[in-house]
C-alpha cells in the first residue's frame, strides 16, 4: 500500500511578534476517517512557531541562523473535512537563547482546531 499527501501553507502575515498562516486541506492530508492527520497539524503549528522563534524571513537552507525545537505540546480540540486551517503564531516568552511559543490553529468559523506550544533554542544565530 502506499500513501502519499501533500501539506502547503502560506504565510499571510508576518512580523516580529506574530507570524499568521493559511494550510488548505486537502485529500493528501487527511487519515483515514477523512479528517486532518495530527501529524499534519503539528507540523503547521511547527513550521509557523519555528519562523517566528527564527526572527526574519531568511528562512533558506544555511542561512544566519539555527532553531532547535525542545518540546511541543499539543492539544487537538476539533478538526475538519475540507476547506482551510489558519494558524496565528505568538510569543510566550523570548529571550536570548530560549524562546516559547503558542500557535492556535482555527478552521471553519474560527473554530479552535489545536493549542500548540512549542519551545525553541538558538544555535549558530548571527
Amino acid at each position: 500500500m502506499k500513501i502519499q499527501g501533500e501539506i502547503a501553507f502560506t504565510i499571510t502575515d508576518q512580523s516580529p511578534e506574530c507570524v499568521q498562516a493559511e494550510m488548505p486541506v486537502r485529500p493528501g492530508i487527511l487519515n483515514p476517517y477523512g479528517v486532518v492527520n495530527a501529524g499534519a497539524l503539528l507540523w503547521f503549528a511547527d513550521a509557523c512557531a519555528a519562523l517566528l522563534a527564527y526572527g526574519n524571513d531568511e528562512t533558506a537552507a544555511g542561512g544566519l541562523g539555527v532553531v532547535v525545537g525542545l518540546s511541543v505540546k499539543a492539544m487537538v480540540v476539533g478538526n475538519q473535512m475540507d476547506g482551510a486551517l489558519k494558524a496565528s503564531s505568538k510569543f510566550v516568552a523570548r529571550g536570548d537563547e530560549l524562546s516559547i511559543v503558542c500557535t492556535t490553529i482555527t478552521g471553519a468559523n474560527n473554530r479552535i482546531i489545536a493549542d500548540v506550544t512549542t519551545s525553541y533554542i538558538a544555535a549558530n544565530k548571527q
